[in-house]
């Protein structure tokens, strides 16, 4: 009898338990609209009249008119305003990576993510519009960082800065490249000639940056570093681009091309912004400015599938980089905070889990596809596990944490009030027509009032490694969002939006 009862007393607890789980399972169709709705908030230009964050205005609209070169569009890649195309490239890579490989989850927001990848490739077809030039950035980052100014007002500089043969940038060139050739696949079936602009305009700017080979930081440094600064060498983005074009073209020139240099690329250190060693290895690597993990990743679908080339040292790095993310592994070496987000060194944090866990993911997919399973030493870590440790960051970032808190500006009951971005601090033009200058949006930036306009979407840089959270605009290591943080979580969000319970 005692035991029964014991029985239906357990039952019911499971019961409940299973019941709250479903209760708080996460609205991910909802966080999708919104992490894809973020990019209209980052929005320079002319705005369209589709715009939906409407308390945005146009901006920045004679861009490149001092050297009679149209540079008007492309996004601000964070909480400033200036346009720096090394990590917008990226950015666009990886939202045209979610789409190929989760449009089918997309829905209605499929649309919509579309016209995010158009947003940055109409702007990239007009920085290589000039034979022989490649515009790396538009704007003096430390006159734009000395001002909070919205973009609607800003009268900083905003000087052109670019790459030549003379003085070569190949990070940035070959990373605009590899987010054209990505993006012409996205729109090859609806809409073949711009696809075939796009795929044009990446194979041309491909070999620029190989022929004339260098880093940004020894022609631009002054003014790239040390906001966007190429630690990794840019070896790493030569071969992206080349992976992606093969991806693109099937042509043979560019699978050899990766194959000769990969190894080459196994030597080089990776560093973060503090200029200290990561713990993992080249291979462990992926973000604005290490492509190293993305690269074996990517090219593994087709090494999983068919075998039609000799997958060292791809997959084997493949697999070296899931055994460095997941927490039971040997090998692991990121860490952990005590609710379990994700941590690696430098920069703002919450781009990793985002980055790291699109990798994993993509990667559990093809996996699952081939019917293949990863080693780390003794453990085994199947295609579900990878999911389910993606998963477990989506969850975090959105609520699933000690402080119960979502880090996405407008989903859930209570998420970040002061975010580090200027437009979204300051009254928006309806509600303050007059220009506020340089020193004007100070007093905003230092109360301690919410930012009256929401960025809907935009995730920040996330809590601290014990999980705390400064809601303050001043600790922009964690109160400031960007662009290359949530262009991974939309492919993340497309797919747990039809597998919430994976």
């Amino acid at each position: 009898m005692v035991r029964a009862t014991m029985t239906r007393v357990f039952s019911v607890v499971v019961a409940t338990m299973v019941m709250i789980l479903r209760v708080a399972s996460h609205d991910y169709a909802n966080a999708l609209s919104k992490s894809i709705l973020f990019f209209e908030g980052q929005r320079s230009g002319k705005l369209p009249s589709s715009q939906r964050m409407n308390w945005r205005k146009d901006s920045a609209l004679h861009d490149g008119d001092q050297i009679g070169v149209d540079l008007v569009g492309g996004y601000y890649d964070a909480g400033d305003n200036v346009k720096f195309n090394f990590p917008m490239a990226f950015s666009t890579t990886v939202l045209a990576w979610s789409v190929l490989e989760f449009d089918k989850f997309m829905g209605p927001e499929l649309k919509h993510a579309l016209e995010a990848i158009r947003w940055a490739t109409d702007y990239f077809l007009k920085a290589t519009s000039v034979p022989g030039f490649v515009f790396a950035q538009v704007g003096d980052p430390y006159g734009d960082h000395n001002c909070w100014e919205r973009p609607e007002d800003m009268d900083t500089p905003r000087t052109p800065y670019a790459v030549s043969k003379q003085y070569p940038g190949s990070e940035v060139s070959a990373e605009i490249a590899a987010a054209l050739a990505a993006s012409s696949m996205v729109f090859r079936i609806s809409d073949p000639r711009y696809s075939s602009t796009l795929l044009n305009r990446s194979t041309m700017i491909f070999d620029f940056a190989d022929r004339y080979r260098g880093s940004y930081n020894d022609s631009l440094g002054p003014w790239v570093c040390p906001f966007y600064c190429d630690f990794s060498g840019y070896l790493d983005e030569l071969l992206w681009g080349a992976a992606w074009l093969h991806k693109a073209t099937e042509e043979p020139y560019y699978w050899n091309y990766v194959v000769q240099n990969i190894h080459n690329l196994e030597k080089n250190v990776v560093l973060n912004v503090d200029g200290t060693p990561y713990e993992g290895g080249s291979f462990a690597e992926f973000g604005w400015d290490a492509k190293h993990a993305g690269i074996n990743i990517l090219v593994s679908k087709q090494l999983l599938m068919n075998g039609t080339y000799n997958s060292d040292p791809f997959l084997s790095n493949a697999d070296k980089f899931v055994c460095t993310i997941l927490p039971e592994s040997p090998t692991k070496s990121v860490t952990y905070s005590p609710g379990g987000l994700l941590f690696k060194p430098g920069g703002s944090n919450m781009q990793h889990p985002t980055a790291l866990s699109f990798l994993l993911l993509v990667y559990a997919s093809y996996l699952s596809n081939a019917q293949k399973i990863v080693h780390c030493d003794d453990v085994v870590a199947t295609p579900s596990r990878l999911i389910q440790v993606a998963k477990g960051q989506v969850d975090y970032i959105l609520g699933d944490n000690p402080l119960n808190m979502s880090y996405m500006v407008g989903y859930g009951e209570k998420f970040p009030q002061r975010i580090h971005h200027r437009g979204s601090s300051l009254p928006s033009i309806e509600n303050h027509p007059e220009h506020i200058d340089c020193k004007g949006g100070t007093p905003y930036y230092t109360s301690n009032d919410p930012n009256p306009n929401l960025l809907i979407g935009a995730v920040v840089g996330g809590p601290d490694v014990d999980d705390s959270y400064a809601d303050s605009r001043a600790e922009f290591v964690q109160s400031e969002p960007t662009t290359y943080i949530n262009a991974p979580l939309v492919g993340l969000l497309a797919y747990f939006k039809e597998h919430s319970s994976s």
